[in-house]
């Protein structure tokens, strides 16, 4: 049965056409309850707002991130949806970046480059880390004010996982604030409705992170280390090394993707979990119920809600959907994730069930080559916090940002 329709939206069944607007407080609030409308009306739908076909069933999705017909290289040769033609000359630095930045390019360029990195982050390699972590963890722990009040964001999920990948490629820990200024900064470039001010201040952004990462580069030739960089200026394949600007793009994008997609995801987690009620460390008992909670985490309230995709042919993408060469596709993560044809009961929080999946970390050539190093920040991180803190419990009800892209709280105020 089609649920009610949200007061919010509105949904044309015969033209499978919706208006929705992303930044209505309703919605950014609380996706789920328009994802689970349309799960009964079309998981397939143009959104007008965004102006592109956009996907929200688990196996549509599924399928979809793993079609090499679709890729994140604009085949117009511009690094967004701007368009042909329009004037990108104040956008020179950001573009230099991701021109080079795995994420946006397709074979045979992003197998290299994907190659290359990889090293760092298999699952043998990240597991080295889990002490460091732990410790990292108890230490932030240790610093919550004694007043007994904190707000978890700044206070814990953002610094642990911006220090771990600074310390991972060899950057001053110091710099971390710095870092994440910039990288909140670029990331506003793919929030809807951005401004001219927004882009000029990605722009400026993107020059500053890659000259510091450049000085950084320069300085690891001379004097190489056990770090990240190093590895990157060192990795070879086939006879291949990185360019600079490979190498600076490539460091932006892991110090950005190694953080910002973590703290969302570590502040909903803990909104989810808490919002269970009774003792949190239940969540928490084993390594196998830990990994099973963050998992269950990861479906429930994903950090990445929609990640677009270009067609490379003219193609049928679903009954009666036709998309031409270089239009874009959105692939709702979270909708995905929610999926009544894909979970049983999926607006219950149940890390035991036996339909455990999700596609938060993508799928196919750009699953996130950094979930390795997520899952053990999370597995580790959630489960330090309850154990030391078993009676947090939330200050005030937290709020999440007017950014539907990138589903994360404003602030996450605890007692304890």
């Amino acid at each position: 049965m089609t649920k009610l329709t949200p007061p919010y939206l509105a949904f044309d069944p015969a033209t499978r056409h919706l208006r929705l607007d992303p930044h209505e407080p309703a919605f950014f609030q609380n996706p789920y309850e328009a994802y689970a409308f349309l799960h009964g009306a079309s998981n397939a739908f143009f959104w007008e707002e965004f102006g592109f076909w956009c996907f929200g069933g688990f196996d549509d999705v599924n399928r979809l991130l793993r079609d090499r017909r679709f890729g994140r290289q604009n085949p117009a040769g511009i690094p967004d949806r701007r368009g042909v033609g329009q004037d990108r000359s104040h956008l020179r630095a950001f573009d230099g970046i991701e021109a080079n930045s795995m994420l946006e390019l397709e074979p045979p360029v992003h197998t290299r480059l994907r190659t290359l990195v990889n090293r760092a982050f298999v699952s043998r390699q990240v597991e080295r880390l889990r002490p460091r972590v732990e410790a990292l963890a108890n230490e932030l722990i240790d610093r919550f004010e004694p007043d007994g009040t904190v707000d978890l964001l700044p206070a814990f999920a953002a610094p642990l996982p911006i220090t771990i990948i600074a310390e991972m490629l060899g950057v001053p820990v110091e710099m971390g604030p710095q870092l994440l200024d910039w990288s909140h900064q670029m990331v506003a470039m793919y929030m809807h409705s951005r401004t001219r001010e927004t882009e000029e201040t990605a722009n400026r952004a993107a020059a500053d992170f890659a000259d510091f990462l450049r000085s950084h580069v320069t300085e690891r030739r001379k004097n190489p280390g056990d770090d990240l960089l190093s590895l990157l200026i060192s990795a070879q394949e086939d006879g291949q090394k990185l360019s600079e600007d490979e190498m600076v793009s490539s460091a932006i994008l892991l110090l950005n993707a190694g953080h910002e997609a973590t703290v969302h995801q570590t502040g909903n987690a803990v909104r989810s979990i808490l919002a269970q009620g009774g003792d949190p460390r239940r969540f928490f008992g084993s390594p196998e119920a830990t990994a099973a909670t963050v998992e269950e985490c990861l479906r429930f309230d994903a950090p990445l809600h929609m990640f677009a995709r270009y067609a490379y042919q003219e193609l049928e993408v679903a009954p009666g959907i036709v998309v031409q060469p270089g239009q874009t596709i959105g692939l709702l993560l979270g909708m995905a994730n929610h999926d009544p044809r894909a979970f049983a009961e999926p607006p219950a929080f149940r890390p035991d069930r036996a339909d455990q999946k999700n596609v938060s970390f993508g799928a196919g050539i750009h699953f996130c080559i950094g979930a390795p190093l997520a899952r053990l920040e999370l597995q580790v991180s959630l489960k330090t916090l309850f154990d030391r803190q078993p009676k947090l419990h939330l200050a005030e009800q937290p709020r999440f940002r007017d950014t539907y892209h990138f589903h994360g709280l404003e602030k996450l105020a605890v007692g304890f």
